[in-house]
């Protein structure tokens, strides 16, 4: 953040700066400044795309409706007198940097990662004379746009920041900022999946990553392959229709985010025996390869992203050992199980590539199993952090979603229904935090405290500099055990705001002053209807550092 130091001293007594993620160089003021009540956003564009259009009408609606007062005691008592002498703001002004191709949010956000456009500038001053943002791109446009909804503030009926003049100069460090949503284990309704990338949006994450099949259920009804969700789902109500992707898949991109879906092969496939327990349990079989090559093509063409996960974790290799049928397959071929799952892996990319297709896996696909993958397979870290640096080694692009840091759904206790006891807590235990603890504040935080928390997290660790360009940048993921749409909100947020920071400004963050823009962020999500839980008693969230170890 590039913050003169007598501009950073008056903005830490006067409260909080509320953006999240903080922007990669943010200059500030300490003049207060209203919206005018005919404050409006105009787009110079011609001809502007239809969801940018619908953008600004969302940035105009939150500016009415989100009603947050600041965060400090008397929530903006003290501001009123300033601020009734302010200027006003009239207009926000929206541009495209010259010779930039005017092109839809969704278009752009569709384009290969890391070959998207984010960056933009914001400038409010506080004169009153117009704000601008200006970018080389709508997605940039969209970004700018979220960022200025986060500045205002509302008291007495008055909209208004005392921050400024307010410039931002922005971009993302990392192209891919994600989250994992398990639809299998548990069924999500497609309002809660939209609700969610809502959230998403306001954070500038920019991909869904939607595991929408496991053992469990198959909830996605794919166009010639229609048995599977009328026998695998959960129940005909809880089925992904070829319409609800679409709807999903627009809404998502006209708000900056790509849709990643995985159908997990050839381990995680159970529930395809509902249909056809010709093809479970062995994916080896010849007939699994054929069915599993038309599946998931038929899988890549319901989705426009330029990424498809396959999936291909926890291979039961002693399955396999026991199957007659895989075992016969072997013999008759000469195979061995690694060479056969190697052609299989070869097929189905070859029919997902067919499509347009960039394939991701599992990190055991490549840490593993020793099987034929492209170099430009991208390749997500799940079991360890530690385990990126290999991966790296072997010249893959990857994802960090590892379960000591991003893992969601840790430390709520055992699902399994038998384990009792000493053996009660989940396999990835412990609660994975938000917070960055400094190695001082360690040394006094209890042992049971001491888990890995997301926003400590270093995306080169280990990476050397000529690896750094295989870092796309991370995602945190909710497997479903224990989840549903009851409590998505407060499992996921603001806990998973931590990583879209870490990967939109870099990491290195400063606890003591992230975790009052996190309660800003909290409080605003709430406004605007997504249930984040709370991080502490609300006396602490109005009085910023007076509830920390020193104080």
């Amino acid at each position: 953040m590039k913050v003169s130091g007598l501009l950073l001293v008056a903005a830490q007594l006067r409260g909080v700066l509320a953006l999240w993620p903080q922007p990669r160089s943010l200059e500030i003021g300490s003049a207060a400044l209203k919206l005018a009540p005919t404050f409006d956003i105009h787009v110079n564009i011609a001809h502007p795309p239809s969801d940018l259009e619908d953008a600004v009408s969302r940035t105009k609606a939150f500016l009415r409706n989100d009603k947050l007062g600041r965060l400090v005691v008397g929530r903006g008592a003290s501001d009123h007198a300033a601020v009734q002498r302010a200027r006003s703001l009239s207009s926000l002004q929206l541009s495209l940097t010259h010779g930039s191709a005017v092109k839809s949010i969704t278009d752009e956000t569709r384009l290969p990662i890391g070959t998207r456009s984010e960056g933009y500038t914001l400038h409010v001053p506080a004169d009153g004379s117009p704000a601008a943002i200006v970018a080389n791109s709508s997605l940039g446009l969209l970004r700018g746009l979220t960022t200025f909804s986060q500045l205002w503030y509302e008291y007495a009926g008055q909209v208004y920041t005392v921050e400024a003049p307010i410039s931002v100069t922005d971009s993302p460090a990392y192209p891919y900022r994600g989250f994992m949503l398990d639809t299998s284990r548990n069924f999500f309704p497609v309002s809660d999946i939209k609700r969610t990338l809502d959230a998403m949006s306001w954070v500038k994450m920019s991909q869904f990553h939607w595991h929408v099949s496991d053992s469990q259920s198959f909830p996605l009804e794919v166009p010639g392959y229609t048995e599977l969700a009328s026998k695998g789902a959960y129940d005909p109500s809880m089925v992904y229709s070829p319409s609800d992707v679409q709807d999903i898949v627009s809404y998502a991109g006209a708000r900056g985010i790509d849709v990643m879906i995985e159908i997990d092969t050839p381990g995680h496939t159970a529930i395809i025996s509902a249909a056809h327990p010709e093809h479970i349990a062995c994916a080896e079989a010849s007939p699994w390869t054929t069915f599993a090559n038309g599946l998931l093509a038929s899988v890549a063409r319901m989705f426009p992203s330029s990424v498809m996960s396959t999936g291909g974790d926890e291979l039961n290799a002693e399955c396999y050992a026991q199957d007659p049928d895989t075992q016969a397959d072997l013999k008759a071929t000469g195979r061995t199980l690694e060479q056969a799952l190697d052609v299989f892996t070869q097929k189905t990319h070859a029919a997902i590539r067919a499509e347009g297709k960039t394939p991701a896996v599992w990190e055991e696909m490549v840490l593993d199993h020793n099987v034929t993958l492209g170099n430009d397979t991208i390749v997500l870290v799940w079991i360890s952090s530690a385990n990126a640096a290999a991966v790296a080694a072997k010249n893959f692009r990857l994802v960090h979603g590892p379960s000591d840091y991003f893992y969601l759904d840790c430390g709520a206790g055992e699902w399994i229904g038998d384990d009792v006891a000493a053996h009660s807590n989940s396999w990835c235990d412990p609660f994975k935090t938000w917070q960055k603890v400094s190695m001082m504040v360690a040394e006094r935080v209890l042992p049971s405290h001491r888990g890995k928390q997301s926003y400590t997290f270093d995306p080169l660790a280990n990476i050397t500099k000529s690896q750094a360009h295989l870092v796309l940048g991370g995602e945190q993921l909710l497997w479903t055990e224990q989840s549903g749409p009851e409590n998505l909100d407060p499992i996921v947020w603001p806990r998973a705001a931590s990583s879209a920071e870490v990967f939109w400004t870099g990491p290195g963050g400063n606890l003591s002053t992230a975790l009052p823009r996190l309660h800003d962020l909290a409080f605003r999500m709430r406004q605007r209807g997504v249930k984040a839980i709370q991080l502490q008693p609300m006396w602490c969230a109005l009085r910023p550092g007076k509830c920390n170890l020193d104080s």
